[in-house]
């Protein structure tokens, strides 16, 4: 099943910016854009710098290393919507975001028959 994980709190987030957040091994960059929050992938596909550190206009984060665009709204690379990073639900409850992120993968079975 899958769960929301605390991940901030509202007032570290400030209106355009986004911070960066460990749920599991998993890195998400979660955004406040005037006061609805959003959580994507926080690694860049393309060579890896971290999107939380992006500029943010009308939906859309650019990338700090090489200005790729991506949608926060669904994860969708800006100029070619069939690429798509991993995009999060978020909720706030009170004063805390929080992301739904899948469950993590089912470890290896032993080889043991059950």
């Amino acid at each position: 099943m899958e769960e929301f994980h605390n991940v901030c709190r509202t007032d570290e987030l400030a209106d355009g910016e986004g911070k960066t957040v460990a749920v599991g091994d998993k890195l998400i960059a979660v955004f406040n854009v005037e006061g609805s929050y959003h959580a994507i992938d926080d690694v860049c596909p393309h060579m890896g710098a971290s999107l939380s550190g992006g500029l943010v206009e009308n939906g859309i984060v650019t990338c700090p290393w090489h200005a790729w665009r991506f949608r926060l709204a669904d994860g969708a690379w800006a100029d070619n919507p069939r690429i798509k990073i991993g995009c999060y639900p978020v909720r706030v409850l009170g004063d805390v975001v929080q992301v739904q992120t899948p469950d993590a993968a089912p470890k290896p079975s032993s080889g043991a028959i059950p």
